[in-house]
This record gives structure tokens, sequence and C-alpha cells, in this order.
């Protein structure tokens, strides 16, 4: 047994408990209302927490408290937070910060934001190691050390990298191993695999539990991924309106849920179809796009090799694969934001240019692109009237009646009319990312390219969401959908491509690739899926996602 595991099982917890939250109240100011109300919760040495429930119900703001670290303009009034020996919420500043990193740590939903653009990798990591005791050489095998564990290179070229130079999916494994370098007693987990693909998502997902367990560091998964909490969490717990409406052992909670909300959420979650889809009608017209023997990079590194690929009216394709496969350099290239590529890309039978500058107003008003970070896709100074009027004035025009433009994006997107008036600092992560879809569809476009959307959504608002765009195809709007959440796929896809390596290695009806796929890498995608099935009385006479997910609104 290592040094530090021995410290995780010592004596300064009792009963193996090292988080014990009594009460704990967080009030907004100045109006003084409720954000999370009277909540209580422990958590056991070695286990892991799963805080559950829709966006804005108070999970993000529960786990911060549990940091002593609040949002501005909020304060703890009441309750202990625990830790250890620790009373986190009677601490000073300085004190709690003393803390950090070493009794509790945490892991944020927005990776880019959380690492400093201007440091290379090794040094924020080294940085994350508080401890004096250990010379240069043991800081930086520690380092190396969990690097590993998340699955990223341990040399010195990775090291000396910034983060601008990882994906998506990278920089969050760094922001992971950040927050395990120093092996807290509590670490505080917000959504830490949205960016994630399957397969890397399935690995960080069991070293998150190993290390839990090994080490003795008790953990608090914040999800909306119900899939994942089935997966990884010991006990679940849901949040509602600020409120814990549901506390219990995970197989418990998930077989037989007592309160009405629970039950509707987890109707809501997605499950993998690997059956069961119609083949889709054969099409004779001209593909809205056409993109043939593709060709894409950053100045000699090549990411892209012969893509060929298409999207008609009204249809959805999705891209599926590992982080870094070229899904998101394929996207932004579409939309004229990646523009060292070359091959064919027709748009409505014209040649796009390469960027988005030399591409009329028309072509751009056309193709609209939601990212994938709705942290950084929003100007925090701006309302959100501001930022979806901008885009339409620029590429439409001035609207008569502004208000009504706003109100109809905002309705379409899953959101009440009078958040036109709200920053985007007041807005929870999956409110942020219905803003970004509410901005692109406001100029009405025939193609909408969706960078993973829903990665930041609840489950019962990506229900929404999925709805919302089956209405757009409906209406005749073609979709390129970026994801790794192959659930979705197999719900909302008519044609899915699988990209490994820079090349699309399996193409086809999405009923046929997840019925019989044909490519081992598929396959190895379909099995890392986490297996999510419904068990309680009534799941399975489900009445779908569509009526689902407005019942839940209104419960």
């Amino acid at each position: 047994m290592t040094e530090q595991t021995e410290k995780n099982t010592g004596p300064e917890t009792r009963n193996g408990v090292v988080l014990e939250v009594d009460g704990i109240t967080v009030i907004g100011r100045p109006s003084d209302v409720e954000i999370i109300s009277d909540v209580s919760l422990t958590v056991n040495r070695g286990e892991i927490l799963g805080l559950v429930g829709e966006s804005g119900s108070g999970k993000t703001t529960l786990g911060l408290s549990l940091l002593a670290h609040l949002k501005r303009a909020t304060e703890i009034v009441r309750g202990r937070v625990r830790v250890g020996e620790h009373d986190l919420a009677a601490l000073s500043e300085r004190q709690v910060r003393r803390l950090r990193g070493r009794a509790v740590a945490y892991i944020p939903q927005s990776p880019a934001s959380a690492l400093n653009p201007a440091l290379r990798l090794g040094v924020q990591l080294s940085e994350a190691l508080h401890d004096a005791s250990l010379g240069q050489d043991q800081v930086m095998e520690r380092v190396r050390e969990v690097l590993r564990e998340v699955a990223l290179p341990d040399d010195d070229a990775f090291l000396r990298r910034y983060p601008h130079q990882l994906s998506g999916g990278q920089q969050q494994r760094v922001a992971i191993a950040m927050a395990f370098v120093g092996r807290p007693d509590l670490i505080v987990m917000d959504e830490p695999t949205t960016g994630l693909d399957v397969t890397t998502q399935a690995h960080v997902l069991e070293t998150i539990r190993s290390m839990t367990r090994d080490y003795g560091t008790a953990g608090v998964y914040i999800s909306h991924d119900m899939a994942v909490v089935a997966d990884l969490a010991d006990d679940v717990a849901v949040m509602y309106r600020g409120e814990l409406v549901e506390h219990g052992r995970t197989t418990e909670v998930l077989s037989d849920p007592r309160h009405e909300y629970t039950r509707r959420l987890l109707m809501a979650v997605p499950l993998l179809r690997t059956s069961g889809h119609e083949e889709p009608e054969a099409r004779t017209d001209e593909p809205l796009l056409r993109i043939g023997d593709l060709s894409a990079g950053y100045g000699r590194t090549r990411v892209l090799e012969g893509i060929d690929l298409s999207v008609s009216a009204g249809e959805c394709v999705a891209l599926l694969g590992e982080s870094g496969s070229g899904k998101t350099t394929l996207s932004r290239s579409v939309a004229g934001l990646h523009h060292q590529f070359s091959g064919e890309m027709l748009f409505d039978g014209s040649p796009l240019a390469t960027s988005s500058y030399r591409r009329t107003a028309d072509q751009r008003r056309r193709i609209q692109y939601v990212f994938q970070n709705p942290y950084e896709a929003l100007n925090p100074r701006k309302r959100v009237r501001e930022q979806i009027l901008g885009p339409y004035r620029h590429l439409v025009g001035r609207p008569d009646s502004p208000d009504r433009v706003v109100a109809e994006a905002l309705e379409r997107a899953a959101l009440p009319a009078s958040y036109a008036d709200r920053f985007p600092e007041q807005l929870s992560g999956g409110e942020r990312q219905r803003v970004c879809i509410a901005r692109a569809v406001a100029t009405r476009p025939d193609l909408l390219v969706c960078d993973e959307i829903t990665s930041a959504l609840d489950v019962s608002v990506q229900a929404e969401i999925v709805k919302l765009l089956r209405s757009l195809q409906d209406e005749g709007m073609a979709l390129l959908f970026v994801t790794h959440n192959i659930a979705l796929v197999s719900n909302i896809a008519d044609r899915v491509a699988i990209l490994n390596k820079g090349e699309i290695v399996e193409y086809g009806p999405v009923g046929t690739v997840m019925s019989s796929p044909e490519h081992e890498y598929t396959r190895a995608l379909i099995a890392d899926t986490p297996d999510f099935e419904l068990s309680f009385p009534g799941a399975p006479e489900r009445l779908g996602m569509d009526a689902e997910s407005d019942e839940v609104r209104e419960a």
C-alpha cells in the first residue's frame, strides 16, 4: 500500500464518510431566492455519487458549494460541507485555498476555459501537484503517470504542447489529469466526459472508477448522461428545482424510482437502437451538399484524406469517430471556418470557396454552424437578444419586428422569450447551448452543421432538441450532425459516416451500420457505448421521446 493510500484510509473520517453535506442552502443576491434548498447527503470513501437533474436544477451550484466556491451574487446561508474533518463552509477563503488540490479538487465542464492558454501542459500539470516534499524528478514522474492513466502521451513533446494544440477530448483529459494528480480526498466532476467519444469515455470512466477505489477518493459526478451514471455511480441523487427529490443506491433508484420526476427523466434517455430502423428512401435528386475527394490539414499535418460525402435536403447525416479523428475539421471546412482543404465541395450545385469570407452572404446564411462549446461561443458582454439579432441583421437584414424574431428563435430552441434579456453568465451550460441553437436557426438556414450540440444538454432537453431537429428536417433543412453519442445517432440520423484517423471507414444507412457493422472500428465503438436499459414497471411501454419531454417540463 502506498503512502498516499495509507493517508486516505486514515482515521480522519468517521465511518468511512469523506463528504458530509448537512442542510446546505444557497441563495441568490439581491433577490434572496433559494437556488439550493436544504440539501443533505453523504459520500463514502472510495465511492461515487451521481448527481443528476435537468439543466438549471442546481447540480453545478451544489457541486461548487462542495468546494466552498460559488458563482457571483450567490451565497451559502445555512448548512455544513464537511470534507474529512474540515467544514469548508465555515473556513475563510484563504483556508479553503490551502485545501483545494489537496483535500478537494474539481474537473470543470469546459476544459478550454479551465486551461491556461499561455502555459505549456507540463507546467500546468506540475503546478497542480501541491506537494513541497517532492523533487522535480518526482513531480514529473507523477505527471507522466497521471497522463498515462487518462490515455494521453507522457513524452516530452506532448508536455511541451499548449492547450490550443489539443483536440477537445484531449483538453478534457488534461483537465481530469490535473484534478487527480494530487490524489485528493474528494473530487467534484462536472460533466467530465461531455466532450469525449465513447471509446475515450469508457477508458476515462474506468480510470475514474479505479482511482477513486484504489486511492480511497470520494467522487461526486455531476452529469445529465444517465447511462454513464448508471454504469459508474454507487449512489444517485436527483436534483429538481434546487431540491433533492430522490437519493439512494444506483441499482435501487434506476430499477424502482419513487419520484415521478426521476421516472420521466429516465424515460427521456435515448436508447441505443441496433435494429428496427426503417430503410431510407432512395434519393434521385441532386444532394444539397456534395463533398468529393476532400483532404484537409493544418500546415504540413494532414487530418483528412479522400473524404466522399453527401447530404440531401431534409436528411440528417451523422459523423461519428474518436476525438482527433477529423470530425470537427470536416464540419468546419463545410462552414468555411477551416480553409486549408482541397477537393470538391459543392453546395446546391455551386462550388464553395474555402473561406467563409469569400462566400456570398446568401451562402453564409444558408449554412449555419452550432459550436461544441457554448461557453466560448457566446459573447459574455451581450444579452441573448443581441446574440441572436447580430447575425440576423448581418445575413438577412433589419427585421420589422426584432422581438418576434428573437422570441421565435428561442421558442424553437426550447427557451422562453424572457431569456432574451439575460447575459450568458446567467445561464446554465445547457441553456447556453440552446441559445447557440436559437442563433443558428434564426436565419432559416438550409444546412445546419451541428458540432456536438447536445453534449451539454440534459436528456429531457436533448429529447426536445431532437424533436426540434426532426421538425427542421420535415421543413427541408439538411443536418450534418457531429457527435460521439451513438445512441442519439441511432435515433435521429438517416445515414452515418464513421471516421477513423482522417478516413471514412464505414458509410451507409444508420440501420445497416448499427445492426450489421462491417468494420472492426465501428464494432468497437458500439461495444464501448454504455448499455442503458429501462427496467422499472411501465418503462417498456414508454411513450417516446417527444411526448415524454413535454411532460417532464410540465411536472
